[in-house]
């Protein structure tokens, strides 16, 4: 073994006094964030962003300062949700995210690029660097709550998110399909491994009521949210339905109008907490 230089950027070698690589990025220098929370699933197609922009409602109808960043680069739908049109623009203080009709701060690939409905065909590295730049050139003011709409997986972007981002904590997003088991696990397990906490598992599609009798209908199968949270140690969960009115406002842009049962309310505000 060649003597130590001390110079660990040139050194291959692992012992007990090289420092861990510092992969964090830097905040827009004229924003305050106080906490910030991540909306993962480890499979696309079960509802991520929906629960990420009932998250951010949620948060504004308890009086919080909100913004999302949308970090899913290659199909991002939070300004469709929120019926957001246009692109966004430079100031002395950064790029201005655009604003809700409620006040939501909002930065999505689609309010930079000319043609938003365009596929973005972008190696993983250059979507990573793009998530960078929301959270460091983004002039997000002063936040009570983030909200970070990740992409499916735990690929590329989510691994930078969770080291170039302080993240505070992460909700799970699932549906009562027989394969949620292990994909949950997998983003549990992600989590863990880069230490942070998972705050709810929320499933979604979870059953369908029916607005005539009540009578309600789990149409993907029985509901594992409970036995899920428990076997997974995550502290809250919460059940939403298949509802045509969700879906309507939501694609209309109408995000801010949608109102969940009670009981998801409850645990999407505990989690805000």
């Amino acid at each position: 073994m060649s003597e130590c230089t001390h110079d660990c950027s040139t050194c291959g070698n692992a012992c007990a006094s090289k420092a861990p690589a510092d992969f964090a990025a830097p905040l827009n220098a004229n924003s305050k964030i106080r906490r910030v929370i991540a909306v993962a699933s480890g499979k696309g197609g079960v509802g991520k962003s929906l629960v990420a922009t009932m998250l951010a409602v949620t948060a504004m109808r308890k009086g919080l300062k909100v913004g999302i960043l949308d970090a899913d680069i290659t199909g991002p739908s939070i300004p469709k949700a929120f019926g957001i049109v246009g692109g966004t623009f430079q100031t002395e203080f950064g790029i201005e995210p655009a604003r809700s009709t409620g006040g939501i701060r909002i930065i999505s690939l689609n309010m930079l690029i000319e043609h938003p409905d365009e596929p973005v065909v972008w190696r993983g590295s250059m979507i990573a660097g793009c998530v960078k730049q929301f959270w460091s050139e983004v002039h997000w003011g002063e936040l009570d709550l983030l909200v970070i709409d990740m992409p499916p997986g735990t690929g590329d972007v989510p691994l930078t998110v969770f080291q170039s981002i302080p993240v505070d904590g992460v909700v799970v997003v699932s549906s009562p399909q027989e394969l949620v088991e292990m994909i949950v696990g997998k983003s549990v397990r992600m989590c863990e491994m880069m230490n942070k906490p998972v705050l709810g598992l929320v499933e979604n599609m979870s059953y369908f009521q029916c607005p005539k009798c009540g009578e309600i209908h789990e149409l993907y199968g029985e509901s594992k949210a409970l036995a899920l949270a428990g076997h997974f140690k995550i502290p809250r969960h919460a059940r939403l339905p298949v509802d045509p009115k969700i879906a309507q406002l939501v694609d209309g842009g109408g995000a801010e109008n949608v109102e969940l049962p009670a009981d998801a309310t409850a645990c999407l505000e505990a989690i805000i907490v």
